[in-house]
């Protein structure tokens, strides 16, 4: 079950919300066992089977954090560690990475290997809260949860469980059990929910009919045609993912949790350091918690903060997806991000530095959406007219003129304009300019109220009509 689905937003959500805020039960304790049973049920929607496996990454973690939590000998506690890591990652690599390492295998003995493995939706998701939270608890950093349910109601609970954020327990550990629902909470979640739905239906829906259309062609396109359709994609994996993030964190907020931002604008940022500050944060986050941090990070050697930064990279890569072209993605970063680092091009900000940015993403995504390196480098060679048909072709006046509106908005939407305008809002009224209408925040309050109305009946209507759907990092 996805957010932006018939099912969701007209059985499941409400059912939910009804139940939960009844006037008769409202002790937390049923609130959260509630929240609980609904969270799995909304996973065994789509994965009946692999619930199951979620269910016992969640207990055999939770054993092994009170297991950890209650040994204070220092060698019984790395040696308590190692189970719960090991299963973790080889449950992983079970679902994920067995079938893409069993072809590569049978390509060096020169046998046809092919391994058919469903992947269950979120397990690299819930896989990595699980890690952070027993290394957590290892570390000291959090106390084991005693309660299975409150473990279980951490890592399953419906509004991150498919798509993220990567949420840490220690975020969320005061809500689970001492948490308080708000109209304020409740108000704000609906409006963040709305706008993430806004940009999944509205803008990504669009954009990937494009980007689709014209990536399918491979490099056979001209120069103008393949900029539009890294463009397109540029904008479209930006709005599906931060617009599901949105959803997620809108939805959280209704039960009265509080996550962290998973997006910050980032196609403004104006180094690739900055990006990945401002892309997926909460990925960002862990590995730098979890991974970078504890190799030692920069305070190593040069020659050991090299390789630091090679295997977090490395590691991005793998984590998004078992391909040699998510492989190749990571390390792509890991050049420029060290090249930034050497020459402290991280530090400037200039137009150039935007537009540098910028190209090398773009460049970027051309390798994390093709199907194979060799159709990566063909289409980016034919983005500089290298193998390209011409210059332009009707390929791309046709999905130009039929998708100015939306490319146009989806560029416009991807700026904080909206943080502007709040800016600006706030300005006048503590100039108190009575001769600007955006002083009075009745008007402004209503002006939302309108948009997010508009906003979600529109949605409503191409979600009814519409079996194109998808959101990328459910692949994830």
């Amino acid at each position: 079950m996805i957010f932006s689905s018939t099912e969701f937003l007209f059985i499941f959500l409400p059912i939910v919300l009804i139940i939960y805020f009844n006037p008769i039960f409202k002790g937390r304790k049923f609130r959260n066992c509630f929240l609980l049973l609904a969270s799995l049920a909304f996973y065994a929607w789509g994965e009946p089977v692999f619930v199951f496996v979620m269910i016992l990454s969640i207990i055999i973690n939770w054993f092994f954090a009170l297991r950890l939590n209650d040994q204070e000998e220092p060698q019984k506690r790395k040696w308590l560690l190692v189970p719960p890591l090991l299963f973790n990652i080889l449950l992983l690599f079970l679902f994920k990475y067995l079938g893409f390492a069993a072809k590569n295998f049978g390509l060096l003995i020169g046998k046809d290997i092919h391994l058919e493995i469903a992947l269950p939706i979120g397990i690299s998701f819930f896989t990595f809260q699980l890690i952070a939270y027993i290394l957590d608890v290892y570390k000291g950093k959090v106390q084991a949860q005693t309660n299975l349910l409150f473990v279980a109601l951490y890592i399953s609970l419906f509004s991150k469980v498919t798509a993220g954020p990567i949420v840490n327990y220690q975020t969320i550990s005061k809500e689970i059990t001492d948490r308080f629902e708000t109209k304020s909470d409740f108000t704000k979640g609906i409006s963040r929910f709305v706008f993430g739905l806004g940009k999944k239906v509205l803008l990504s829906n669009y954009l990937a009919v494009i980007a689709d259309n014209i990536f399918i062609l491979g490099g056979d396109i001209s120069v103008t045609t393949a900029w539009l359709g890294v463009i397109s994609f540029a904008l479209q994996i930006y709005f599906d993912f931060s617009g599901y993030s949105d959803m997620a964190i809108g939805l959280a907020q209704l039960f009265g949790f509080h996550f962290d931002e998973n997006f910050n604008y980032p196609y403004i940022a104006n180094s690739i350091t900055d990006f990945w500050r401002r892309w997926h944060i909460s990925l960002s986050s862990w590995f730098r918690d979890y991974v970078y941090i504890p190799l030692g990070g920069n305070r190593v050697s040069k020659k050991r903060w090299l390789f630091n930064l090679f295997i977090v990279w490395l590691l991005t890569g793998i984590w998004h997806g078992a391909n040699w072209t998510f492989i190749a993605w990571g390390l792509y970063y890991f050049i420029f991000i060290l090249l930034e680092k050497l020459l402290s091009a991280d530090k400037k900000s200039s137009w150039f530095s935007h537009l540098y940015t910028l190209i090398i993403v773009l460049l970027g995504w051309v390798i994390f959406r093709s199907e194979s390196l060799t159709v990566a480098i063909k289409y980016i060679g034919v983005m500089f007219g290298i193998g390209a048909k011409s210059f332009s072709d009707r390929i791309f006046f046709y999905y130009l003129n039929g998708g100015k509106w939306v490319l146009l908005a989806g560029i416009f939407f991807s700026l904080p304009i909206r943080t502007y305008l709040l800016n600006m809002s706030k300005v006048l009224r503590d100039r108190q300019d009575k001769l600007s209408f955006l002083g009075n925040p009745k008007i402004l309050v209503t002006i939302k109220i309108i948009s997010l109305f508009f906003i979600f009946v529109i949605s409503v209507l191409i979600v009814v009509n519409s079996t194109y759907n998808p959101f990328i990092y459910f692949n994830f």
